[in-house]
Order: structure tokens, then sequence, then C-alpha cells
């Protein structure tokens, strides 16, 4: 079905739909939808899932790579182990194409000219700040033009994400579609997905990285301790949000 309006009433229907709660469901509708999308990717495991699934798609219908592709953030603080990862899903999936979104250069010699280089770990507006410059705004010029885009957020991922459905409109980004196919899943779904389907992990997970950030701000948990705990360890659980993922989406 091709879809010509996204509005609040369409959105209410898609997540009604039980057939579109299956993150395969999901990703079909996408690629069969018309929409031109963009599947945003930290390469986390969620991330490297729904690669794999747009890949499946791909392959079923090669006109979906015109419509449907991959961005990330390169901020500059990017773990080596996630840039290897990228070059591992570039070799997986040659159909697929990967866009990579830089901060502006200006903004970011004047943020460690004036803050230097470690001013996150100063105050939550300061750590905001930073997101902003490296995250924020370059996601605002990947998302121009498109019709929506493709997340890896789970609802038992954080506090924040709790209510997450698998439709929403973004209010943020001009009212286009924010997908989360995974919505509904746990990790242990993620982890099962991909032995079984041989999907690349970044290695940052087997060293206790359930949640993958930029370096300085992502660190490993312990046993027992929430997926989130590693990302911006020195802030309260409900800051945990770095402005990619506004609250304020509609379902």
């Amino acid at each position: 079905m091709l879809e010509t309006t996204l509005d609040w009433k369409r959105i209410a229907e898609l997540n009604q739909d039980p057939a579109l709660q299956s993150a395969g469901n999901a990703m079909r509708w996408a690629a069969e939808s018309g929409l031109k999308l963009a599947l945003a990717s930290s390469f986390s495991a969620e991330d490297t899932t729904l690669i794999h699934l747009l890949a499946q798609e791909v392959q079923r219908d090669s006109s979906a790579a015109e419509r449907i592709h991959v961005f990330y953030l390169e901020t500059g603080r990017l773990h080596e182990e996630t840039l290897q990862t990228l070059e591992e899903c570039r070799k997986r999936y040659p159909a697929l194409r990967f866009e990579g979104y830089f901060p502006q250069r200006e903004s970011v010699e004047n943020l460690i000219r004036e803050q230097g280089l470690f001013s996150f770990y100063d105050s939550i507006e300061n750590r905001k700040n930073c997101c902003f410059i490296r995250k924020v705004e370059p996601l605002k010029r990947a998302l121009e033009g498109l019709d929506g885009w493709i997340t890896g957020l789970r609802q038992s991922q954080a506090v924040t994400r709790a209510n997450l459905p698998v439709f929403q409109i973004d209010s943020d980004h001009g009212g286009i579609l924010k997908l989360s196919p995974l919505s509904s899943w746990q990790e242990a779904d993620v982890y099962k997905y991909i032995e079984e389907n041989g999907v690349p992990v970044n290695p940052l997970h087997s060293r206790g990285y359930p949640s993958i950030g930029c370096a300085p701000c992502t660190r490993a948990v312990e046993a027992g301790e929430d997926v989130r705990a590693g990302r911006w360890w020195w802030e309260n659980p409900e800051h945990k949000e770095c402005g990619l993922h506004a609250s304020g989406d509609k379902s």
C-alpha cells in the first residue's frame, strides 16, 4: 500500500494493526510504502539487526534501495569498534547505501576552544550542548527531504522509552514518520535474531556495553545494572537522552 498522508489518525490505525507489531512486517511495510526513508544506525545490535532486515527487503525488491538508505552520525568521538562494525556492514550488505553525517567544523572548533574537550562532564547543559553540536544538528541535515526515519529504539531500554509505539509522528522534525520496528523486543530477542541470522555484532557488546554512543560518554555496565546505565553514567536516568529522540513524539 502506497502511503500518501501520515497524520495522527493513520498512525493510530497502523499501531492498532497486530501484524505491523512484528519487526519483519513493519520493515516490509516501510519497503512497500513508497515513502522516502532512512535507517539511523549507531551500529548497536539493534541497528545491525534492522540493517539485516532492510537488506532482506532490498533483496526481495531492489527498488526499495532507491527510497531507503542507512545513515550514521560521525560525531568525531566514536569507538574504533563502531567504525569497524560500519565497515563490516558495508561489505556484508553491498546493496545498501550508507551515508555519514559530520558535525559542523566551526561549531566543534568553537566548542573545544571555549570549553575544552570534556566539558560534557561538568553539567547537563554542557553535555546537551555537545550532543546538539555533534548529533542533533547533523541529524536534522540527515532527515532533510525524508518522509520518515527508522530507529532501533526499544521500550525496555530506558524509562524514557517505556511507552514507545512502533509508529510515531516526529513533531520535532517536521511531522515526519518515526518507525521503531523493534519497539516491543527484549534484549534476548535481538541476540536470538543475530545468532540465527549471522548478523554483524559490534565487539563492544561482548565487553559489557549494551548501549553504544560516543566513547567518552559510554562505559561498560556491571551485572544487574540497567542497560542504559553506561550512557552518561554521571547523570540521573530521567536525563539520559541526547536530544535525538524527544519525548514529544506522537503516536
